[in-house]
């Protein structure tokens, strides 16, 4: 059993991630973090956690834990799993895992001083949806990908709402953007070579609240838009020359509808549905960083990978300043 420990009571820990780990078969919640010892110890005593602390330094040099999961504001993800490397335990941390690429470096070295285990929390990865979705491109099921075409959106103007505060690495290509990048990076293991963007801001916050991207990958397009400010809405589409696959609720299956994939021939005349009824992509990522952090020879998300997806990123944001291409 790897033993965890939660640095902070956030929503995303109390309602996916702690239940995922208690769930799994190979680790368990040992003890939560909080800055107010008492939500420390009401989710602790919540989900019958032994550990309660008053602080994230009194956890990391505790002896009741192996590795930390980390959901804190974004702008806090480096420092802290950084921190919890040196203390000598394994991170896995909530995405993104940095806000410019150039800081994953200082992570990449923190991981290989400690030997440890740094992993930035893409449960998509983990999903049975996505490991068939690049199954079924690998083996030519929609022939050669062309384009791919990609939407993820909701709407929050809570002011109070740490993805509206800039201070907090707020915005939403750091909080919705990585997913369409990176889901086709996982899908196809190609790396974009360039793109071009347009990105507007929420007058109030500052924050990015919309943006239309279209990256070339050299064989094929991607292009996609996410907002903050918009209708709630999600989908993956990959269109090859003999067919194309829908992921139908590609990133929140719980709720934004069934975890499903559609796979169309090229003349749209058959159609075959694949449904995973019980996919659990939290349990499964909990488990497959469990068996890495123990020594098993499992795929988990790299930082290396991290800071692929996150130059993608920080290249939007800068060909949102200007007009025509920007290199990766």
């Amino acid at each position: 059993m790897l033993r965890f420990g939660i640095l902070s009571t956030a929503k995303i820990g109390r309602e996916l991630v702690v239940p995922a780990i208690q769930d799994a078969e190979n680790c368990v919640v040992t003890a939560i973090a909080s800055r107010d010892h008492a939500k420390a110890r009401a989710m602790a005593d919540r989900f019958s956690v032994p550990h309660a602390f008053g602080s994230y330094e009194e956890m990391l040099a505790s002896d009741t834990i192996d590795a930390v999961y980390i959901p804190l504001p974004t702008s806090q993800h480096v420092e802290w799993s950084i921190k919890a490397a040196d203390a000598g335990k394994h991170v896995l941390c909530e995405k993104p895992i940095a806000l410019d690429a150039g800081e994953i470096s200082a992570l990449i070295a923190a991981r290989d001083r400690n030997r440890v285990l740094i992993s930035e929390a893409y449960m998509v990865t983990y999903s049975p949806v996505w490991r068939k979705v690049r199954a079924l491109i690998a083996e030519g099921a929609i022939g050669r990908l062309r384009h791919v075409q990609g939407a993820f959106t909701y709407f929050n103007r809570d002011p109070g709402n740490m993805r509206n505060v800039p201070a907090l690495g707020g915005g939403g290509l750091p909080d919705i953007g990585v997913y369409p990048t990176i889901t086709t990076r996982f899908a196809t293991g190609k790396e974009p070579l360039r793109v071009q963007a347009n990105t507007d801001r929420d007058p109030d916050f500052g924050t990015d609240i919309y943006s239309s991207v279209r990256a070339d990958f050299g064989d094929f397009e991607l292009s996609f838009y996410i907002s903050t400010q918009l209708a709630q809405r999600q989908v993956m589409v990959f269109h090859g020359d003999k067919g194309f696959i829908e992921v139908k609720s590609p990133f929140n299956a719980d709720r934004y509808g069934a975890e499903e994939i559609e796979l169309t021939n090229q003349s749209h005349s058959e159609s075959q549905h694949f449904r995973f009824q019980d996919a659990r992509q939290y349990r499964r990522e909990v488990e497959a960083f469990t068996r890495a952090a123990l020594g098993e020879k499992e795929e988990v998300v790299t930082l290396e990978s991290s800071a692929a997806n996150q130059k993608l990123i920080d290249a939007i944001y800068r060909a949102s300043e200007k007009d025509g291409w920007e290199p990766v």
